[in-house]
């Protein structure tokens, strides 16, 4: 067992000072996974990585019932905090007094989201939760993909399944939201 795990289980526990030994075993990690995504967003972008990690942070240890079984389980769930603060922060700059316009665009490609405006970004959001309800694991491959920005290994190994599951996966992810795209 890692000790990332073990901490994790004491915390479960109740342990009080678990949380405090969990940040420093996770931070550097978590801050890579940040500034990996957010190095793909457009020019301007005001959001940081070490805000981002903060806040998903935050997301994580204050989230009532929470308790994670492993240090996958953790980080994919910090995949998912990172996921929705950025629909959060895109959400906010779609709105007028924000700059936001709505107009439709479609997506030429899909690899990973890099200079999506916040509109994309939305459009994506709400195609992935559609996707989630068809199969979540493939839902989960376009969430470590596209929104953090990990490779097919690394994803294969959160998720416990072949590194050849993950690229057919993504291959039919990426076919499944394109025609999504324009049909919508």
């Amino acid at each position: 067992m890692s000790d990332v795990t073990l901490i994790l289980e004491a915390i479960e526990r109740g342990e009080p000072k678990a949380a405090e030994e969990l940040l420093p075993l996770v931070y550097d990690e978590l801050r890579a996974l940040a500034a990996n995504r957010l190095a793909r967003e457009q020019p301007g972008q005001t959001l940081q990585a070490t805000a981002l990690v903060h806040e998903a942070w935050l997301r994580l240890v204050h989230s009532p019932g929470q308790n994670w079984r492993n240090r996958t389980h953790f980080f994919r769930t910090a995949a998912e905090c990172i996921r929705r603060i950025l629909i959060d922060n895109a959400r906010r700059k779609r709105q007028v007094r924000h700059g936001g316009d709505q107009q439709r665009v479609t997506l030429e490609g899909l690899e990973i989201a890099e200079n999506l405006d916040p509109q994309r970004l939305l459009q994506v959001n709400e195609a992935l939760d559609r996707l989630t309800a068809l199969d979540s694991t493939k839902a989960e491959i376009v969430k470590l993909r596209f929104f953090v920005g990990l490779e097919n290994k690394e994803i294969a190994e959160l998720l416990g399944i072949s590194e050849r599951t993950v690229e057919r996966g993504w291959r039919f992810s990426k076919a499944w939201l394109l025609a999504e795209f324009h049909s919508g």
